[in-house]
Parts: structure tokens; C-alpha cells; sequence
């Protein structure tokens, strides 16, 4: 079976959750003996053209621009879109997965797969296909309710708004001919936006890619001064809306009983990552953070080999947080956000807490009830991994979307 995925962002370049997401499917069909090609985009022209990684035929097109148009552009990226027509056209595909496209390969790509491809299918990896922005609308923040207005979408996008964007989504999702989303939280805020009909697929991760040697770890330990200490790990794009604030404010609470505990917070060093030292300074817990700035994705099994416990406290619907998935997998409890799909991977009291971050007096209550009991700790640690292997590992998740794949042509091919 040929098979091509479509992601605006796709590593070894980009190592954010979708991407990783979509690698690693990627990676489990030609594991599986299909021909696997990924189109996806990079901001400079001598980045762009044909290459391989892990056996993966990769095609990337350049494309950059400004920001006040991606409500528009987002739709039909015309360049862009004319190169993946004629990819699709010289590859002929039996598969197009298209991931997230909302940025550069634009919606359109679905239509224009749909003449070239015998089945399209979409996977939605977060709320950018009937919102502007992360979703924090008060409606959702404290009543769980999803549903957005035009008055949200205003107020997000501001002068930039395009009032038609979402019919357009809609109707050029119309194309694909299955439609899944990474979580059943996400399935029905989709739902609830008149995005109708979307099965459920988790994303799936390997246990055995996140085993390390000691020998390693006790490297990491070493560069970052984490001997002796009670590590909560805190990583990925760092935000206000990922939790930062509230974090800090759980940590000054946990310093006050625990004079060993810090903080590792393993993102970029960008603005809100200042921002956030300043905060701690006020906090007066200045030292409990240690950042390490950008780390490569093999050094980020080191951090949480090293870690006692992963924090993910966003206060935006996080559709299927990865560092949770790959936190369990490793064998490290979470403390993990209630927001968005993070509670449909934890199973809360046995392998972490789930949690309302706006709450950082209980936020703080269930992260001391893992570091002050070892054996906790460990328990949680292996009813993660375990469960990882049981409901959420790869190799299942590839072979669910084969069946669906083979069902969808079959279904779908002309008869002879």
C-alpha cells in the first residue's frame, strides 16, 4: 500500500507533539512493509526538496508568511497547494493521512488529495479546525462546555478574523472520506462546532523506545545538578496557557515542606521563560527551577528517567497532551491537567492524579502525596507504563489504522 501523510511540521526539524504523533505512524507503517511518503513545509527555500529519514521518503516545500494573513492563507495556501498537487499526482497514492495542516499545506490539500488518492482520511490533533486559538473561553474553563461563538473567534483572532474560515474548514473536511480525533474530549468539542461523525483514535507510543541506560541518566543528573533532589519535571512550548503561572505558584507551596524539591523545565529559553524566572523571583523560589533550554528529543528520555514526578498543568483544552503518554511510558506518574483528553490516558489514583490547575492548593496536595511516598511513586510509575502498553502503545495503534485503511478501500474502490 502507498501511503502519504500530509503535517506542516514533521521531524527530525520539529519535535512538537503532532509531528511526533504522525512520525511515529509513519514510522509503524513502513515498519509494517508499506511505502511511506510525508509531505510537509519548512520556512527557507534551501531547506526544501526531497530527502529520507528512518526509511521514510520526505518531501518538503518552503513556505513563510506574515502571521495577519494565516486565517486566510491557512485555507488555501495557492503556492503550496499546487506543489503537493503535483506530488500527489507523480506518487499516486492508495492512502492520504492528512494531520495537521492549518498553517502551511492549508485545507484545500484535502480536496486536491481527494482527486489523487484512492481514500483521504483526517486526524485532528487539536481545536485550530473551528478555532482561533488555544481554547480558555470561560464557558469551557468552568463549565466544560466547548461550543465557541463568533464573538470568541472576534475576540481571538481581533482585526485578523475571517468570519467564513470555518465554513470552509468544514467543507473542505467534507472531503476526506473518514475523519478521527486523538481523544473522545476532542471528538465532541469537534461535535459540538458542527464538526460531525469524528471516530476516536488515540495516539499510541513504544515503552521500549523510552527504557535508558543508568549510565545515561546519571549523566543528566550530573549536567543539571539533580542529585539528592525531588525533580517534577514541566516541558514542552512553554505558555500561558500550558499552566506557568499556576505551576510556580504550586511549587512556592511545595518549597515551603520540601527543601529539595525543584522544578525542570526543559523548553526554549523565550520570552515567557523569563518571564517566568521573574515570577519566581517574587515567589522567592528562584532557585527550585532549573532551565535547560532546548534539549534533542534522545536527551529528553534522560529527563524523565530523572524525574520523580511529570507535571502538565495547561488551563487550555490540551486535546491528547504527548508528554503525558510518553511521561507514563517511561514510567513516571503525572500530575496531569482535567482539561482536554490528558484524563482519558491517566487513570487518576493509580498511575497520577488528574487535576483543575486553577485549584493549586490541591494541585500541590496530590504532587506532595507522590514525593513524599516512594513506593507510591513507584507504583504509579509501573501501573503508567503498564497501561501504556495495554491501551495506548504504537504498534496497536498502527494496526487499528491499517484495518480501517484496507476496510476504506475496499469499500471504496470501484468494482471490477
Amino acid at each position: 500500500m502507498k501511503i502519504l501523510f500530509l503535517s506542516d511540521d514533521f521531524p527530525p526539524e520539529s519535535f512538537g507533539g503532532a509531528g511526533i504523533s504522525t512520525y511515529e505512524l509513519a514510522v509503524g507503517m513502513k515498519t509494517a512493509g508499506h511505502e511511506v511518503f510525508v509531505v510537509t513545509t519548512c520556512r527557507s527555500r534551501a531547506d526544501a526538496g526531497a530527502s529520507e529519514h528512518h526509511g521514510l521518503k520526505i518531501f518538503k516545500i518552503a513556505s513563510d508568511y506574515p502571521g495577519k494573513w494565516r486565517w486566510y492563507v491557512s485555507l488555501n495556501n495557492r503556492p503550496v497547494v499546487q506543489q503537493v498537487e503535483v506530488l500527489l499526482k507523480n506518487i499516486a497514492p492508495d492512502m492520504v493521512h492528512v494531520n495537521n495542516i492549518h498553517l502551511y499545506l492549508s485545507y484545500r490539500s484535502i480536496r486536491v488529495a481527494k482527486r489523487y488518492a484512492k481514500v483521504v482520511v483526517w486526524t485532528a490533533r487539536d481545536v485550530m479546525a473551528f478555532n482561533f486559538s488555544k481554547l480558555q473561553t470561560e464557558r469551557y474553563l468552568k463549565n466544560f462546555d466547548c461550543r465557541t461563538t463568533w464573538r470568541d473567534h472576534l475576540k481571538q483572532a481581533k482585526k485578523r478574523w475571517n468570519p467564513l474560515r470555518n465554513f470552509f474548514v468544514r467543507r473542505y473536511l467534507g472531503y476526506a472520506n473518514k475523519l478521527y480525533a486523538v481523544s473522545d474530549a476532542l471528538a465532541n468539542a469537534l461535535e459540538q462546532n458542527r464538526i460531525k461523525g469524528v471516530a476516536v483514535m488515540h495516539s499510541g507510543a513504544d515503552i521500549d523506545a523510552w527504557r535508558v541506560d543508568e549510565t545515561g541518566a546519571n549523566r543528566f543528573r550530573e549536567k543539571y545538578n539533580l542529585r539528592g533532589k525531588k525533580v517534577i519535571l514541566f516541558s514542552g512550548r512553554l505558555s500561558e496557557a500550558k499552566g506557568g503561572q499556576q505551576t510556580l505558584e504550586a511549587i512556592a507551596k511545595i518549597a515551603k515542606s520540601l527543601s529539595d524539591v525543584v522544578l525542570l523545565v526543559i523548553s526554549k529559553i523565550d520570552g515567557y521563560a523569563e518571564y517566568l524566572k521573574k515570577e519566581a523571583e517574587k515567589l522567592g523560589i528562584r532557585n527550585e527551577l532549573i532551565f535547560t533550554g532546548w534539549v534533542e528529543r534522545e536527551e529528553i528520555k534522560y529527563a524523565y528517567a530523572c524525574a520523580d514526578l511529570v507535571l502538565v498543568p495547561s488551563i487550555c483544552f490540551d486535546s491528547f497532551p504527548r508528554i503525558v503518554l510518553e511521561a507514563m511510558a517511561a514510567g513516571r506518574p503525572v500530575v496531569g491537567t482535567c482539561f482536554g483528553g490528558a484524563s482519558e490516558i491517566i487513570a487518576d489514583g493509580v498511575t497520577g492524579y488528574v487535576v483543575n490547575p486553577f485549584n493549586i492548593e490541591k494541585m500541590a496536595e496530590k504532587i506532595l502525596d507522590i514525593l513524599n511516598d516512594p513506593q507510591k511513586k513507584e507504583r504509579f510509575g509501573n501501573a503508567g507504563r503498564e497501561r501504556v502498553e495495554t491501551d495506548f502503545n504504537s504498534r496497536d495503534k498502527v494496526n487499528m489504522l491499517l484495518a480501517d485503511y484496507r476496510e476504506l478501500l475496499e469499500r471504496l474502490s470501484p468494482k471490477k
